[in-house]
């Protein structure tokens, strides 16, 4: 039955068979058609049974309680729209549902006689909710497909890691299995005839309410054709300055892919093929100057399989991954030894968001994020830091972080962000430091440390 797509990257989650209705693909976190193992899987039930097939995504109404910005939705709907278009080439349905899912996707299931589900993997609470009742109150065969990762989470690892040194080898052993070309998404020989109707999608912008005073960003442009855009563009000429500058904020030295990856617009599988066949050409042209190297690869694609991957079996595996309850005993212990200690400085979430700190630093990355929806990767780490040593509690810190983050962030409300805010105040994916007020054993970062690294003046000056 699996031919193409590993069987491992699929899981049932109600053990009901297919029926001979159409087959549905619940798009929620895989938002592209191309380089999609789940909307491969749906295609290929459906060719089994000469069903139909259709894309369902459902988006609730009211996303301000949940992060939800105009920076947000609108880089969503753009490239969602794109998905619609090469749906419709391809014969494929696509229907576009503002609602709860949990209740929308079996009522559109059973409106439609549906003989299967098939939807992408999310590690995060809310969409594990919403796969559980829907696994519970549809007729349809339910499956889930972890097509946002290379090697499949709970393939990876059985079990939360402690570290990238623990998961490191264990993904390494699979990526031989997993790292494989993608088969094509054909031309669907049985054309999607129900709610044929394109997208109203202005009304939908219209409808669903978020707050509208993060606006979007004009650095980048979304959608799945942008999004391979820019990793052509980065493979061919920023790789090889990768290992070099990807830790001065200073310098355009990252890949700029983290949007398209977080929405599902471009698949981290992708990615990789592409930087290793980039490695492998400059090596075959013997080109040694400006071009991609073994280990700019080798550092980038660390980050790219290792870490991010790291991030989804850390929330996989903790369903508390935003909370204090998340981070390692030691942490905890030493967090709460140090709570009460003096803390000469503090601030409120008000005065965070505001950038009203005494830090021009802080405050310069604070303003990166709040204008642009982005922070490069070191000011990330000195951002959460600082905002520990300064918040009444790290609960507190925790709490203003992750609010500031999925809010302004446009690769925010993600497994990266929440695994990168846990290392940053709770420790989590790394080891006790020296003991020292406040973080206790928790790794401390100064400004005198970002200065020894890269010129926070010219930094400071551009975010004002």
């Amino acid at each position: 039955m699996f031919a193409e797509i590993d069987e491992q990257r699929v899981r049932p989650q109600n053990y009901r068979k297919p029926g001979p209705g159409p087959v549905l693909y619940w798009m929620n976190r895989d938002q592209r058609i191309n380089d999609n193992w789940a909307l491969l899987f749906a295609q290929q039930l459906a060719l089994e049974s000469g069903a139909p097939l259709g894309i369902v995504f459902c988006l609730r109404r009211d996303l301000r309680r949940h992060s939800g910005t105009a920076r947000m939705l609108d880089f969503m709907l753009a490239g969602l729209r794109e998905v619609e278009r090469n749906a419709a080439a391809r014969d494929i349905g696509f229907l576009f549902i503002i609602g709860q899912p949990d209740k929308e996707i079996p009522a559109l299931a059973q409106r439609l006689d549906a003989g299967a589900i098939v939807t992408d993997f999310s590690p995060l609470r809310t969409a594990r909710r919403w796969r559980r009742a829907i696994a519970k109150y549809t007729s349809a065969a339910f499956y889930e497909v972890d097509t946002h990762n290379i090697v499949p989470c709970w393939v990876a690892s059985d079990r939360r890691e402690f570290a990238a040194r623990t998961i490191r080898p264990k993904i390494t052993r699979q990526l031989p299995r997993f790292l494989t070309e993608f088969p094509e998404v054909t031309r669907h020989p049985v054309r999607w005839t129900t709610s044929v109707q394109p997208t109203d999608w202005q009304s939908v912008r219209d409808t669903v309410k978020v707050d509208q005073r993060v606006r979007p960003v004009d650095w980048t442009r979304p959608g799945e054709t942008e999004g391979t855009r820019a990793l052509a563009r980065f493979s061919e000429e920023r790789l090889a300055s990768y290992e070099a500058f990807r830790n001065d904020p200073n310098e355009d030295g990252q890949s700029g892919l983290s949007p398209y990856l977080h929405f599902g617009q471009l698949s981290a599988q992708r990615v990789a093929l592409q930087v290793n066949r980039a490695v492998k050409n400059a090596v075959k042209r013997s080109v040694k100057q400006d071009s991609a190297s073994p280990e700019a690869a080798r550092v980038f694609l660390e980050e790219l399989i290792i870490r991010r991957e790291l991030s989804d079996n850390f929330c996989f595996y903790n369903s508390e991954y935003d909370s204090f309850d998340a981070f390692p005993r030691w942490a905890q212990v030493t967090l709460a030894r140090h709570a009460r200690d003096n803390r000469p400085i503090t601030y409120s979430a008000g005065q965070l968001e505001s950038a009203s700190t005494h830090d021009p630093l802080w405050n310069a990355a604070q303003n990166e994020m709040a204008r642009t929806g982005k922070m490069h990767g070191y000011m990330r780490m000195y951002w959460a830091k600082k905002a520990l040593e300064w918040s009444i509690s790290a609960d507190e810190a925790l709490r203003v972080l992750i609010y500031l983050n999925d809010k302004y962030e446009l690769d925010g409300r993600d497994p990266n962000g929440y695994a990168g805010i846990a290392w940053s105040v709770g420790g989590v994916h790394d080891r006790p430091w020296f003991d020292r007020p406040i973080f206790g054993a928790v790794r401390y970062m100064s400004a005198r440390g970002a200065a020894s690294k890269f010129d926070v003046t010219e930094y400071i000056s551009k975010n004002q």
